[in-house]
């Protein structure tokens, strides 16, 4: 195991200590999870505090202090009811922290022309567009020529691998450079800077925003308004500005939002009709798969659901049904093998989205059902274009799924597909084991997903209604299935700024852990979607980047977030309906009251004897006790890091 990252960390005058013995007590505790759950020492049932908790566990993002005695005080049930219907709860809070990201309430078509990919820069150069009349966005259409222009150069002149040490010197002279301009735009009134930046000369502009560092880079864009900080961050980076709001506020709802559940069913359903965002045109059509496909529908019928996601655009580009062709369709006839039928969709429409891979179909159903659906299609993708039905492309004649004969009807062939497949019993099964995946154990009960398939059928595909059945179930509320699940790295990540109170005012440090945890928002290619099971995230180095992310954001060293250890021990105190027993051991009466202060708030108090040994033994080294006055929060920190890297905290 690689120890190198966690051995020593220091905070201050304070040394911070990480013993062998820390990181083998949470690979063994951990790692059993992913097996099924033990009956042997289970309680009969679970007590109102864990019922609560558990509520919070599986239909949040994690609890915050105090979460678990406000659920208590409303009534678990009550509480349950007001996260199935979102539309009652107030939200400006999460919803003001968005307010900056213009992109998440644009069209596609409208982020293309004000963001331009490549193939809008490139119909600019190839004389098939025109530079946009608004000074700014010309701006960012200037830059991205010159970039596209230069990239052309060094194709038609062959590739030269470059002097090291000469690209090195002139590197360094651009951010030379660039630092003294931004040094003169710097002394500026805050509104004239942007202008001054696009009165740049073209190259000296694309220079500047390409090479500009540090904290003149941090102080210019923290000035800027929101819609200037765009531009800016487009004239280096458009793809980048559309793509990286989506993905800040899929974090900033997570950790922020009042309407937990429904962020975490759009999650759900964002992971089962999962879409790559980087294949091209889908960074400009996730933005609105999620706001107009996934979101509104999250809790409603799957037929619609899945009715929606098949007319999307950013579901026909990810699986290539656009470029579908029926072979003696209109277009398909006398085509020369240049355009043809694509059976992505139809395969991965019966394997991953309805039916599941053992749901009885051939390769006979997903020939037929890619039939069905050729002419389904875009308009010009490359501009942002939406669904259109193209009746050219469409495949002519009946065809057969499943032993179900669809008579030639055009577009209305997909819809009675689609509607023919939502209502199989094979695909009630398939969809609840899912969800009971995700909410209640990695190896569902059998009888819990009978009986929310059932409500599938009866409710004509409710999802509102399927969820209420797992909920009132005795299997969700069972202590065999309590605190069994383990955090993927975004609920790890998100559960743990929820939990300590951390103000994310910039998620990108947050997006590149992410990253770092094999887990990049919108970022999985396979058509799967991301694993929701312990085995595919708890590993050696997976729990390595858990433990020094924790360790990070105890010592404020997560760029963009705000922690405070004395804050979240005040947090501890205020939310506290009681003052919980001072943990026993070898500590000072203080450092053991704050201990239990803090296990309280991050884990309930739910600590094992094993994780507790662990955690007073790094506690008493000396020199801890030897720097509580002259550095309080140290040992503080300490403790944060060590309950948040815990077994019981990996866990929901």
């Amino acid at each position: 195991m690689r120890l190198s990252c966690l051995t020593m960390q220091r905070h201050g005058n304070f040394q911070m200590h990480r013993t062998a013995l820390v990181i083998v007590m949470m690979c063994s505790a951990i790692y059993p999870v992913a097996a099924a759950p033990k009956a042997k020492n289970i309680a009969a049932s679970l007590t109102e505090r864990q019922r609560a908790l558990q509520a919070l566990n599986r239909l949040t993002f994690g609890p915050r202090p105090g979460d678990v005695d406000r659920v208590l005080a409303m009534g678990v049930e009550q509480w349950i009811d007001q996260q199935l219907t979102p539309g009652k709860i107030n939200d400006s809070f999460a919803q003001g922290k968005l307010n900056g990201f213009h992109t998440l309430n644009m069209p596609a078509h409208e982020l293309v022309q004000a963001f331009p990919n490549n193939a809008a820069i490139r119909a600019l150069a190839d004389g098939k567009a025109q530079m946009p009349g608004d000074p700014n966005r010309r701006a960012i259409y200037e830059v991205q020529l010159a970039n596209y222009k230069e990239q052309q150069s060094k194709k038609s002149d062959g590739a030269v691998a470059p002097d090291v040490a000469a690209k090195a010197q002139a590197d360094q002279r651009d951010i030379d450079a660039a630092a003294r301009t931004a040094e003169d735009l710097l002394v500026l009134p805050v509104p004239s800077r942007i202008a001054a930046i696009v009165a740049l000369p073209v190259d000296q502009r694309r220079a500047f925003v390409r090479n500009l560092r540090g904290p003149q880079r941090d102080k210019l864009l923290a000035e800027f308004s929101p819609e200037q900080r765009e531009e800016f961050l487009a004239m280096n980076d458009p793809t980048d500005v559309v793509t990286g709001e989506l993905q800040q506020a899929k974090v900033l709802r997570a950790v922020y939002s009042e309407r937990q559940l429904q962020e975490v069913m759009t999650d759900f359903w964002i992971n089962h009709f999962n879409v790559f965002q980087n294949k091209d045109a889908d960074q400009y059509y996730l933005t609105s798969y999620e706001r107009e496909t996934i979101r509104p529908l999250a809790f409603g019928r799957f037929r619609d659901l899945l009715i929606a996601t098949a007319h999307s655009p950013a579901m026909l580009y990810y699986l290539d049904n656009w470029l579908s062709v029926g072979p003696n369709s209109q277009a398909g006839i006398g085509s020369k093998g240049k355009q043809g039928l694509n059976e992505n969709y139809g395969r991965e429409l019966m394997e991953l989205h309805t039916l599941g891979v053992d749901g009885g179909y051939s390769q006979k159903d997903v020939t037929e059902l890619a039939r069905v659906f050729t002419g389904w299609t875009i308009d010009h993708p490359e501009q942002g274009g939406g669904f259109v039905f193209d009746k050219k492309k469409h495949e002519p004649g009946p065809k057969t799924i499943l032993g179900h004969t669809i008579r030639e009807g055009g577009e209305q062939e997909g819809l009675e597909a689609l509607d023919f497949l939502a209502r199989q019993p094979a695909t009630a099964r398939f969809v609840c084991t899912k969800i009971a995946r995700r909410f209640v154990a990695d190896d569902p009960p059998p009888a819990l997903v009978d009986h929310m398939a059932q409500t599938f059928l009866h409710s004509d595909g409710d999802i509102r209604e399927v969820l209420r059945t797992m909920l009132k179930s005795k299997e969700f509320w069972s202590p065999q299935y309590y605190r069994v699940k383990v955090k993927t790295p975004f609920e790890f990540v998100v559960s743990a700024l929820r939990a300590t109170g951390a103000q994310v005012d910039n998620t990108q440090a947050v997006l590149g852990t992410l990253n770092k945890m094999q887990m990049p928002l919108y970022g999985w290619a396979p058509p799967t979607g991301y694993p929701m099971s312990a085995q595919s995230w708890m590993n050696s180095d997976a729990l390595v980047d858990r433990l020094n992310f924790a360790i990070q954001l105890s010592n404020g060293q997560v760029g963009g977030v705000k922690f405070d250890a004395q804050r979240t021990l005040a947090l501890s105190v205020l939310s506290s309906g009681q003052l919980p027993s001072a943990a026993e051991g070898e500590l000072s009466s203080g450092l053991a009251n704050a201990l239990s202060l803090l296990e309280s708030a991050l884990v309930d108090g739910e600590v094992s004897k094993q994780t507790q040994q662990a955690l007073v033994q790094e506690l008493t080294n000396p020199k801890t006790e030897d720097h509580l006055l002259d550095n309080p929060t140290a040992p503080l920190a300490q403790m944060i890091a060590l309950i948040v890297g815990s077994p019981e905290f990996q866990k929901r």
